[in-house]
């Protein structure tokens, strides 16, 4: 029996890896089109990544793994909270759209909270973010989280001193409250080097497709790199507290960097095969007096492609 379900699960796999090329070609169409002379400069920096095919097998293989993870948070009542943080263009946006592409959404969910408002800044600080918490069964994934007042927040003059190290001292607590609650919490940081978000910022630049992502405060971010790091550094180094300790993804090669974040993050919870309850299609009941209404054809969205 153990061969069969081997043999079904790489017969799922090819299928799969069949139908996901095209959507692949797709989703990388978010990858900048570059201009050619952009192009051939990101080529020449950056090594041969992995086949597409390869990475793409690879891929499958890992969100396969994701579903049983998923499955078993669901079956057993687990809350996990996985943080996602990084300097601007590092891919925490590219791992989490892999990571939630084949999962469901009201198992796993993003959040990727705005700039807060008058009345959230007058809150306590973690205010805003305890609503997002998972209940059981639960798996959330926060694009950036409560460590942006370590980061942009200080950075760039958001957070006076005395409210980021209210915030240093505060946070290893906050966090040994939701462990203690029974939360998971897995914080993973994505490192790139000067050279790398220069090349990725210049992409953005010059692709209309991705040129929403480029914001005022992302070319900020160019201008006080080293800031961030110093932030990063203490960050780092002030919150990494057993309970909830950080793990850092490097993310020049955003293929590797993928496959290495989830399979890690699959490696911090111990899922388990759950039981499944066989679904069957019923049979469709006909009724023969019935006779299907003609709709007007205005109703119709035009068939252009």
């Amino acid at each position: 029996m153990t061969g069969q379900k081997h043999t079904e699960d790489l017969d799922w796999l090819e299928a799969e890896l069949a139908d996901t090329l095209d959507e692949d070609y797709e989703l990388e169409m978010s990858e900048p089109a570059l201009s050619l002379e952009i192009r051939k400069i990101y080529d020449k920096a950056h090594p041969p990544s992995l086949d597409r095919k390869d990475y793409l097998r690879k891929l499958l293989h890992l969100q396969s793994e994701l579903i049983k993870m998923h499955d078993w948070v669901r079956y057993t009542g687990e809350k996990v909270v996985v943080i996602f943080e990084g300097r601007d263009s590092a891919g925490k946006g590219g791992v989490i759209k892999r990571i939630t592409q084949r999962l469901n959404p009201r198992v796993c969910r993003t959040v990727a909270l705005p700039a807060p408002s008058e009345r959230e800044r007058s809150q306590w600080y973690f205010q805003r973010y305890v609503p997002h918490l998972p209940a059981g069964g639960e798996i959330v994934l926060f694009d950036r989280s409560w460590y942006n007042r370590a980061g942009v927040e200080r950075v760039m003059g958001f957070a006076r001193e005395d409210q980021v190290e209210q915030f240093f001292e505060d946070v290893p607590d906050f966090e040994r409250m939701l462990v203690r609650s029974g939360i998971r919490v897995i914080k993973y940081w994505f490192s790139i080097t000067d050279e790398e978000q220069q090349l990725r910022f210049l992409m953005r630049i010059h692709d209309p497709l991705k040129q929403w992502k480029l914001s005022p405060m992302d070319l900020q971010s160019r201008v006080r790199w080293e800031a961030y790091t110093k932030a990063k550094e203490e960050m780092l180094a002030r919150t990494n507290i057993p309970e909830a300790p950080w793990y850092i993804v490097p993310g020049n090669d955003k293929k590797r960097a993928r496959l290495n974040c989830i399979d890690h993050l699959l490696s911090m919870i111990p899922y388990e095969p759950v039981p499944q309850e066989e679904v069957t299609l019923p049979d469709r009941y006909y009724n023969p007096q019935y006779e299907r209404s003609v709709l007007p054809e205005e109703l119709y969205v035009p068939s252009k492609y």
